[in-house]
């Protein structure tokens, strides 16, 4: 009777777990989306203030996505090293104290530098937030889980869009960097009440068993003896270029669209600022049911066909939208492409998760995501460069193609379910 009772503690104690760890990565998340985009909403006022053209003001974006790529890279390798939950804490330690720090920014070359700093802690925390979670999650219902977690960016974005709406007409872009201090506030709660995974402090012990038998030249470069392993296992080296590949399309698409469509819809479609935010709701809104119902739709009928579904609708929309809007159609169109573009990302975590191994899984998840951000560096002053000479609808026109590339790679190359993060 009483194993019986201590098994159902221990259940519960899991059941608990799990709630806690998902709260505290989702408001992550949140924080993490409502710091990137406040950005976007700032990029007309810094333009203004300190005298920006286009392109100047899209390498802002470039520089912040080439942060996040580094901060990605190295933070999946923490992950690996010195657990995830930790990796976790101290990103979000390094983005909030230095985003907070932008308000004093005053030159375009001190709010660069600070914005490039902040940007390492962003990218680190997303690659540490979805590894760990894949590995509290069963695989039946993991992409619904993590699809539901995907959605704390598109709260951040709403949040953001809000605060926009609310600090910077009355208190100006500095007010709103200020209050994006405040998520520092999360990394002491997660400190006391998030545990690492026992995947994780599995892998780490089995590490800790066969340390004595590398040879020394690998344990003093842990980090290229990772990265070793991927490249010395042909499967694990194989979906590493495909999803590398993936992630470059993907974030060229999504980060250049949501970087410039505030402009886009303020500036082109001269839309007013409150209207625009109006606007900006509703396709974030649409996002977050679509990241839900698209985590589900993976659940039930896999992830490769439910990323190709999101990835291809939404490369066949964005000439829609550019060609064919008009001022009575342009919000349905916006709200309808808010629920395509959030699919994609719905998926990706999972998806990827599962085609890595737990021993270099954070390191391989966050290098090939990561290296992905090439193509989110790009893509905004790729925008502004097009937006100088043409037009930020041009721009869309490419980002539309590269979406359609990213669905056909891994429709083409890479396998579902590969490895089961919970079973490993």
């Amino acid at each position: 009777m009483n194993n019986i009772a201590q098994t159902q503690a221990l259940t519960l104690n899991k059941d608990r777990t799990w709630i806690v760890v998902f709260f505290f990565c989702f408001i992550c998340l949140v924080a993490d989306g409502t710091d990137l985009m406040l950005l976007s909403y700032s990029l007309s006022s810094l333009k203004s203030e300190f005298g920006l053209t286009s392109l100047e003001a899209g390498t802002l974006g470039s520089l912040t996505l080439a942060g996040m790529a580094i901060g990605g890279i190295y933070g999946g390798w923490l992950c690996d090293r010195f657990g995830r939950v930790k990796t976790i804490i101290w990103s979000i330690v390094l983005f909030s104290l230095a985003s907070g720090a932008l308000g004093l920014a005053n030159s375009y070359s001190q709010f660069a530098v600070i914005r490039f700093i902040a940007s390492l802690g962003l990218g680190a925390v997303y690659v540490a937030c979805t590894t760990l979670m894949a590995e509290y999650v069963p695989t039946r219902y993991r992409t619904t889980v993590l699809g539901t977690l995907q959605a704390g960016y598109s709260v951040g974005y709403i949040v953001a869009t809000l605060l926009a709406g609310w600090i910077l007409p009355e208190h100006g872009w500095r007010w709103l960097f200020y209050v994006s201090a405040i998520p520092v506030v999360l990394a002491v709660f997660m400190q006391i009440f998030v545990p690492e995974s026992d995947i994780w402090l599995k892998a780490r012990a089995d590490r800790l068993k066969t340390k004595g038998t590398q040879p020394r030249t690998w344990s003093r470069n842990k980090g290229a003896g990772t990265f070793r392993q991927i490249w010395n296992d042909p499967a694990a080296n194989r979906m590493f270029i495909f999803w590398a590949l993936t992630a470059c399309f993907l974030q060229f698409g999504y980060f250049g669209v949501n970087n410039w469509m505030p402009s886009y819809l303020e500036g082109e479609l001269g839309i007013k600022f409150k209207s625009m935010t109006t606007y900006m709701v509703g396709t974030y809104t649409a996002m977050i049911v679509g990241k839900i119902l698209a985590g589900i739709a993976a659940d039930k009928f896999g992830r490769r066909a439910t990323f190709a579904f999101g990835t291809l609708s939404t490369a066949a929309f964005l000439p829609i939208i550019v060609l064919f809007q008009t001022p009575e159609t342009i919000l349905p169109l916006m709200v309808t492409f808010g629920f395509l573009y959030g699919i994609p990302y719905a998926v990706n975590a999972t998806y990827m998760t599962e085609s890595f191994e737990a021993k270099f899984r954070g390191t391989a998840v966050g290098g090939a995501y990561n290296i992905g951000r090439i193509g989110a560096a790009i893509a905004p002053a790729t925008i502004g460069f097009l937006a100088t000479y043409a037009s930020i609808g041009t721009g869309f026109l490419i980002m539309g193609a590269a979406y359609f590339i990213c669905g056909v790679i891994p429709a083409l190359f890479i396998k579902e379910k590969q490895f089961d993060p919970i079973k490993q």
